[in-house]
């Protein structure tokens, strides 16, 4: 094959990717703007592409969301890896991870609702990428409870959805600047245990 063919042949290649890219660029501006409620149509329109082009690359708004979040998965894995490796006890460790769970999941207005939503989706994206950080909130659970700094009863799902709540909170318009610190100290005061929670911030 020759050169330019080889080069023809990754053409379409390429102007899809770039398509893609900049559909999220697009979409990620206009849900900073006006929600994870807004229309795929009106996106696939200020992206200046048909509507078919977005769903073939985004069949739906979960697989847009999904994408959507990998920049922040890696944020968030980065921030995981921190609160693993710094010297802090089990419960801070917990805590910590939290609260980067509320930030993550505050990437755009209406977000938590669709990432609740898909933690009872066993296949779709988003709920993959929920199970996840379930995992994870478990393993930091866990460790908290061996060090005695958490409610034995307590459970990692839970802990994931009242984050999102948490990070819903946040946005909603009876809320204020200290909404959603105070609902994260009434969480802790939850799953805490007394030793827990008087060593906590």
């Amino acid at each position: 094959m020759s050169t330019s063919a080889a080069g023809k042949g990754r053409s379409p290649r390429a102007d899809a990717q770039r398509n893609r890219d900049h559909i999220l660029d697009t979409a990620a501006q206009f849900f900073s703007e006006h929600g994870v409620s807004g229309s795929l149509d009106a996106i696939a329109k200020k992206a200046g592409v048909g509507a078919g082009t977005l769903y073939r690359h985004f069949p739906n708004r979960e697989t847009l969301l999904a994408a959507l979040l990998t920049a922040r998965d890696e944020e968030l894995e980065v921030r995981r890896d921190a609160i693993r490796s710094e010297t802090r006890d089990a419960g801070d460790r917990l805590e910590q991870w939290l609260i980067a769970l509320i930030d993550w999941a505050g990437a755009f207005d209406g977000l938590p609702e669709p990432l609740r939503a898909a933690t009872s989706t066993e296949f779709s994206p988003l709920g993959i990428t929920c199970q996840g950080y379930i995992t994870t909130t478990d393993e930091f659970l866990i460790a908290a409870q061996k060090d005695g700094a958490a409610r034995s009863e307590v459970r990692g799902r839970d802990l994931f959805l009242a984050a999102l709540a948490i990070s819903w909170v946040r946005d909603a318009a009876m809320a204020d600047e200290t909404s959603a610190q105070t609902l994260t100290n009434l969480t802790k005061a939850g799953w805490a245990t007394s030793s827990g929670a008087d060593s906590g911030h």
